[in-house]
């Protein structure tokens, strides 16, 4: 017990969580501006250090070992990671690795890679505009992790990589996610923002591209956003292609941010929750052609309808959430695309200035070597009497400065050369590069102080990058607008079907496919069907009860049965009251026609069934016809009718619906269309019998 200490939590979290912390979001998880991770640049520097941009593909087993000595973290780490950046893999707009071999696929999660024994890669060209001027000081290089040989901090990219292909990145307390764009329209960009850092980036960048292809639904407001403050959604869509022959779709392209599994397994689900019943089959055709899942449906299908309902339910049509965290000069930083862009522009013009001095330090040299030259080409025997009298070899460097006025460097030089070449010709060869290593000194001091002459650089690096590697539009854009808004009802399978009401207050909802292998009705002892419609799957039902309430339901809200089930209970599937009996039902779609209640009394209120309709998904209304008095009889119209009235004494009375005034109020009374004498009342109302 006298061991234990007390620990403060939160020093303990400073010095040991927050070092890890930090050490994985600027060391491992997060891109910078060139757009690598890491893991991504020790894999592609090692490469290049193997010959690999230029010579013949080797085995990734090698690659992989050879890496080691860089990144520490596992053949298997490197290995995957070297598989997301090949070609065949089709993760990446742009592949930094060619690969040969079986690498699975980015849009399948089945389609496992082969070991690192049995494939092979190189660079790709794209990788020359990584290395370039790598070795003139354009980046910074640290030593591994044991000291044994340096490595680069950053690659000097000749284009923005950062945005060219897509990348993902989970840090400790902070995450990032960028998509790709078009490497023609990324460099296009960043011309325009070297000319005017306000330029209309809508204008140049179309909008996001990936490499598995699909639709895009644009959006300006938030690309606009995503442009400028590197946050917001995006949708994409995959693309299909109905083959009207063979009764099939194929979906040729899914989006980036989905497999082909995920999607048929929600195809699949769709038609096991009889969600869909179009489709009769779904296979996975995917070969080396490409991705293609092929779905067969049935005769007569609503192709339009049945895409939309499975881009409404399935990873078909998915979002692409941006969070454009990236590393600058060693801290995170939330970017729009305009933002990076011009950090970008920052890093290249740094280091195309380094590499200028770099050059212009080792053009100094030389020209400074070349002028000691210069003076021994006046006495040349001079220069071999001092070399042939000294008698040690220590003193030729000192009696060299001494006799021409020259530094040690200089005279290191001037030893140096060879004695068939101590004559005239080869030292005025030498000595003529003095004016033009003049010029070129000239010329890079006047760059070194003009950075509109380094952006004109910059300007035609990008333009021959684009002439050389891109390519048109994967992703193709498709306006927000142009897409139809589809409605939950709009997904909802139409069909014919006929609804029985019967006296002990079931309701059957039958198909008419299924009442054509059966017709007869299954029903509880002593019940009668009282009400028999036909109608389809998208009507609306409203079911009157005797407490002066109505009830609505859309048709497809109740389940099918058949005929040899008694149905649904009214009661339970509405949630009447205990004491309360449906009395009537109305099937409707355009809520159309009238309602007229006659009541004891010999009046009839007559009310548009349109009072009945609501613009919100109301279940119940109350006050659905008057209290006052007895209901006798209800019923629906759609066009006018005569009628026949008949009272407890007998009698009759015939008159036409077109002559009973309508009333908007539900609670009215309505008019008198019976005189009714002392003691008598309504009693009965039938529809007038055609004549034969």
């Amino acid at each position: 017990m006298s061991n234990i200490k007390n620990i403060n939590v939160i020093d303990t979290i400073k010095s040991n969580y927050m070092p890890y912390s930090m050490s994985v979001i600027v060391s491992r998880a997060l891109p910078e501006i060139d757009g690598l991770k890491p893991s991504h640049r020790k894999l592609l520097y090692t490469m290049y250090k193997m010959g690999l941009l230029k010579g013949q593909k080797t085995k990734c087993a090698n690659i992989v070992g050879q890496t080691m000595r860089l990144n520490p973290h596992g053949d298997m780490a490197i290995y995957q990671t070297m598989v997301r950046l090949t070609r065949g893999n089709e993760s990446l707009l742009l592949p930094y690795i060619d690969s040969k071999g079986n690498f699975g696929k980015n849009y399948s999660r089945d389609m496992a890679f082969a070991a690192p024994r049995y494939t092979e890669a190189k660079l790709d060209e794209i990788c020359e505009e990584f290395f370039r001027d790598i070795g003139k000081n354009t980046v910074d290089f640290v030593p591994n992790y044991d000291n044994t040989m340096d490595e680069p901090t950053l690659f000097p990219t000749t284009f923005p990589n950062i945005l060219v292909n897509p990348n993902l990145g989970i840090a400790v307390g902070m995450a990032s996610n960028i998509c790709s764009f078009n490497l023609g329209e990324i460099c296009e960009s960043t011309i325009a923002l070297m000319e005017d850092e306000d330029a209309d980036l809508l204008k140049t960048l179309k909008a996001p591209d990936f490499p598995t292809g699909g639709e895009l639904i644009y959006n300006q407001t938030d690309i606009n956003k995503i442009y400028e403050e590197g946050r917001g959604t995006f949708y994409l869509r995959g693309t299909y292609r109905y083959d009207k022959k063979n009764r099939c779709i194929d979906i040729l392209q899914i989006p980036y941010t989905t497999n082909i599994e995920t999607i048929i397994d929600q195809i699949t689900e769709l038609i096991k929750s009889g969600k869909t019943r179009e489709i009769t089959d779904i296979r996975d055709e995917t070969d080396k052609e490409g991705l293609k899942i092929t779905l067969d449906i049935k005769r007569g299908t609503q192709v339009e309808q049945l895409m939309a309902k499975i881009y409404k339910y399935t990873k078909l049509q998915d979002s692409f959430s941006c969070n454009f965290n990236i590393i600058i000069e060693g801290y995170p930083k939330v970017l729009g695309v305009r933002n990076i862009l011009l950090e970008w522009i920052r890093f290249r013009i740094a280091c195309i200035k380094r590499g200028l001095m770099y050059e212009h330090e080792q053009k100094l040299g030389k020209l400074h070597l070349l002028k000691g030259l210069e003076k021994i080409l006046l006495d040349l025997d001079h220069a071999i009497k001092i070399v042939r009298e000294t008698k040690k070899d220590k003193d030729v460097i000192p009696n060299l400065m001494e006799g021409f006025s020259v530094d040690k460097d200089q005279a290191e030089f001037i030893a140096e050369i060879k004695l068939r070449n101590f004559n005239q010709e080869y030292i005025l060869g030498k000595t003529k590069d003095i004016e033009k290593l003049e010029k070129e000194i000239n010329d890079i001091q006047s760059s070194l102080e003009s950075e509109k002459k380094i952006k004109k650089v910059i300007k035609k690096e990008l333009l021959l990058v684009t002439k050389r590697y891109s390519k048109n539009r994967h992703t193709k854009i498709i306006q927000q607008h142009h897409i139809e808004e589809i409605t939950h009802e709009d997904l909802i399978e139409d069909y014919e079907l006929k609804l029985f009401r019967t006296q002990d207050g079931y309701l059957k909802k039958i198909s008419m496919a299924s009442l054509r292998g059966n017709s007869e009705q299954k029903l509880k002892d002593e019940d009668v069907v009282l009400q028999e419609i036909e109608t389809t799957n998208k009507s609306e039902i409203l079911f009157f009860s005797d407490q002066h309430k109505v009830y609505k339901k859309k048709t497809y809200e109740l389940s099918d049965c058949k005929s040899s089930s008694l149905g649904d209970y009214l009661k339970n599937i509405l949630g009447c009251q205990e004491n309360e009996k449906i009395i009537y039902m109305v099937v409707t779609k355009e809520y159309g026609g009238y309602m007229l209640f006659f009541f004891r009394n010999g009046k009839c209120a007559k009310i548009p069934l349109s009072n009945y309709e609501t613009k919100t998904n109301r279940s119940q209304l109350v006050n659905a016809y008057a209290n006052s008095e007895e209901l006798v009889h209800l019923m629906y119209i759609e066009k006018e009718l005569d009628l026949v009235a008949k009272t407890k004494k007998g009698k009759l009375k015939r008159f036409h619906t077109n002559t009973i005034e309508i009333k908007n109020n539900r609670k009215s009374q309505g008019v008198e269309v019976l005189a009714l004498k002392k003691g008598d009342t309504l009693v009965e109302i039938e529809r007038k019998k055609m004549s034969k």
